[in-house]
């Protein structure tokens, strides 16, 4: 009778109509007339098939991943794993392990844990993720089922967010308490069609000067961090979060050491930085299911801060960490190695992660993206980095050789390019950052006489100036990571620093 104690029936209500839930049916504030609706509502409740809930059996384990017969859910429905207390483990039946279904064989349902499973046995009982059902009353929808089954993750979005640092789950790992103003939202969205999508033709802000004069970036594009190990990445990225033109900054720290996460958060990020941010951590310890659900999560947020208007900064460290949960997950259901063993799966989630993200529809918000891409060994040609060149629109390589010389931030302007600059800077800019780009090469190549007392200058008058202008340049392109360098200032020295060639 849940159903009564939720009507408000006031007798002295207008008798305006209003639409019912399918759109059509009228609606009256009317006494009379909300009993009448309540018992259509009733009667379409009761004329509508409910699905039964099936319940599985736990039958295999077998490394990362988990067999159950029984389950009869769609792929990336989550699903609980009880075990009912015993002498042996009296608290068992009172914590589930939680898992996604990954993939299936014949009547078996291949799932991937989210928790530890340290205690489970065969038998064990398999509970799909219940239906969001909502009680029969006025102006809320009856049948969820009618627009499918939805039993995968919802989890908290909204302002409440802002300056907190969450897990794979949404639950808080900064110890400030619960989340305020936040509402669990599906994380699964309908991609945007190609063609409503509004284009980048804006130049965004960054605050570092090496990218806004050489490698100017436009609002809504998606650009790849590439670096090894110590190379600086953590603090470009932790530059750009603080001084980046941004309404929302949402970092996802997808498998990385977990002592990072504290020191980004406090040593790179910052408060000021925080303050705007919602930080996503998964480190590296994670499943890989855990793994994966992080940077899905952190994307979820970007979007909802997108789809509301807001212009939003999306920073993932790192896309390869992401791949190779995903290679893990394939790996472990049966799917073949293929390039480097990497799986074909992992090529196919890689591009429908990152076009998640880019500008929305037209008048909306955007996410503008930087996502790293590590190098193992330093070789770009490594599969997930040569899969990434080609899916972002431009790449930042971030140089081992610059960073030992003690050149930061260490990017390498030659190997690095925005493929939409010419899209979002004027033609006076675009001018300039070729012709330095071309003195920079001329140096590089010569370095080697140069560095060996070959050179001799009167003989070559474009590497004559470049080695003038070298000094120049490379405090142009270097800047220290407490001190902001923002767009125009940025062009402005560019621009001067030509005209003297």
């Amino acid at each position: 009778m849940s159903g009564f104690a939720d009507l408000d029936l006031n007798p002295h209500g207008p008798a305006t109509p209003e639409p019912g839930l399918d759109g059509t049916a009228p609606r009256y504030n009317t006494r009379a007339g909300r009993w009448q609706q309540y018992l259509n509502d009733m009667q379409a409740f009761a004329g509508n098939p409910v699905p039964l809930e099936s319940q599985g059996k736990l039958v295999r384990v077998a490394g990362l991943v988990l067999e159950a017969t029984g389950v009869k859910v769609p792929v990336g429905s989550v699903c609980e794993i009880q075990m009912p207390s015993s002498g042996a483990n009296p608290q068992r039946g009172l914590r589930p392990v939680k898992a996604e279904v990954v993939g299936f064989s014949g009547d078996r349902a291949y799932l991937m844990p989210t928790d530890d499973i340290q205690g489970l046995s065969s038998g064990a009982m398999v509970l799909p993720r219940a239906l969001p059902l909502i009680s029969p009353q006025l102006g809320k929808p009856m049948h969820p089922w009618r627009r499918g089954e939805d039993r995968g993750l919802h989890l908290p979005m909204g302002d409440g967010l802002l300056g907190r640092v969450v897990d794979s789950h949404g639950h808080p790992l900064d110890r400030a308490g619960p989340l305020q103003m936040a509402h669990a939202e599906p994380m699964v969205r309908r991609p945007i069609n190609a063609m409503d999508r509004d284009p980048v033709r804006s130049p965004l802000d960054t605050g570092v000067r090496a990218i806004n004069t050489m490698l100017t970036v436009g609002r809504g594009q998606r650009l790849g961090l590439f670096a090894g190990t110590g190379v600086g990445k953590s603090v470009l990225l932790g530059m750009m979060a603080r001084y980046t033109q941004a309404d929302v900054i949402v970092v996802g720290l997808i498998g990385e050491r977990g002592r990072e996460v504290k020191e980004f958060i406090e040593d790179i990020l910052g408060e000021q930085g925080l303050r705007r941010s919602v930080v996503v951590a998964a480190p590296a310890d994670a499943p890989p299911l855990v793994r994966m659900q992080g940077a899905h999560y952190a994307t979820a947020i970007a979007e909802n801060f997108r789809d509301r208007g807001q212009h939003v900064l999306l920073l993932m460290d790192s896309l390869t960490r992401y791949a190779m949960a995903q290679r893990e997950i394939a790996l472990a259901i049966g799917e073949p190695p293929a390039t480097k063993g990497y799986p074909p799966s992992c090529f196919a989630k890689l591009p429908q992660l990152v076009e998640r993200s880019g500008n929305g529809l037209a008048g909306e918000g955007s996410i503008t993206a930087f996502y790293t891409v590590l190098s193992e060994g330093d070789d770009q040609q490594d599969p997930i980095a040569d899969a990434a060149r080609g899916i972002l629109d431009g790449h930042i390589v971030l140089s081992r050789e610059l960073a030992e010389a003690g050149h930061y931030p260490a990017i390498d302007i030659e190997r690095s390019i925005s493929r939409v600059m010419t899209n979002v800077a004027a033609r006076p800019h675009i001018e300039a950052a070729r012709r330095c780009r071309q003195l920079l090469a001329k140096y590089n190549k010569a370095r080697d006489l140069i560095q060996l007392g070959a050179y001799v200058p009167g003989n070559d008058f474009e590497l004559d100036l470049a080695v003038r202008l070298h000094p120049d340049i490379n405090r142009l392109l270097q800047q220290d990571m407490h001190s902001p360098a923002h767009l125009n200032e940025s062009i402005n020295q560019l621009s001067a620093l030509i005209k003297e060639a």
